[in-house]
């Protein structure tokens, strides 16, 4: 498979392909992306900045209609470029952005689409606007999808590593011990990882609640990852 490389390059494919979405309208735009982009071998930091280039060359209105179709292609490229595409509308329209978030999780049905995306938006919305987030996260954890349970921890995994608050991280932490006692495979791994970061990060919450981790109400996959979380924080 073809590689590519350098932003210069993804920059000439970018402005190839909105050449032809202004030429040739939405499907030949999106023809050309998945051909010179998308079903070539891309890293995804250059994924990123070609959504910056294209969010950044087609009007707000339209490019919702853009993503919706970008994620149609099903490739593992598709989630990135919508995932950051979402991102950037997040301080102009935050639920419509998550909301649309939400909706391609479900479409895409997979472990590597929740957390792509989840990373990228709600995990940045956390981040950036964690007083708006939280309480969304503490609907999603009710969600009856699966998926979007594990947006919860994928979430937190993101804004911990990058530097999320004590004082926000606190009510992260509660919503992910109260999740504690799923049985789903998926939703385990993604609330674990987040859980295991937060104990990397942020060990003095895991001394505040060792009452509640330590209970029987809590199961051994858990607390597992909050000692692995405890092993690499030592390790710093």
């Amino acid at each position: 498979m073809e590689s590519i490389t350098s932003k210069v390059t993804i920059k000439e494919v970018v402005a190839e392909a909105l050449q032809a979405l202004q030429q040739n309208g939405q499907a030949a735009f999106i023809t050309l992306l998945h051909d010179t982009l998308l079903m070539k071998k891309v890293k995804f930091p250059l994924l990123e900045y070609a959504a910056k280039e294209i969010a950044a060359a087609i009007p707000t209105s339209e490019q919702i209609a853009i993503t919706d179709r970008i994620i149609g292609l099903g490739e593992i490229g598709s989630q990135v470029l919508a995932g950051m595409i979402l991102q950037l509308r997040l301080t102009q329209d935050f639920e419509g952005a998550i909301g649309k978030a939400g909706e391609y999780i479900q479409f895409g049905d997979q472990w590597y689409v929740c957390d792509i995306i989840g990373e990228r938006v709600v995990g940045y919305a956390l981040l950036t606007h964690p007083e708006q987030t939280i309480p969304l996260l503490q609907r999603l954890a009710l969600h009856e999808n699966k998926w979007m349970v594990r947006t919860v921890g994928v979430a937190a995994h993101y804004a911990v590593k990058k530097g999320l608050k004590p004082v926000f991280a606190e009510p992260v932490f509660r919503l992910l011990l109260s999740l504690s006692t799923t049985t789903d495979f998926h939703t385990r791994k993604g609330i674990g990882w987040g859980a295991k970061t937060l104990a990397r990060f942020h060990p003095q919450l895991v001394a505040r609640y060792n009452a509640e981790i330590a209970s029987a109400a809590t199961r051994q996959w858990f607390r597992t990852k909050i000692n692995i979380g405890l092993q690499y924080s030592r390790k710093k």
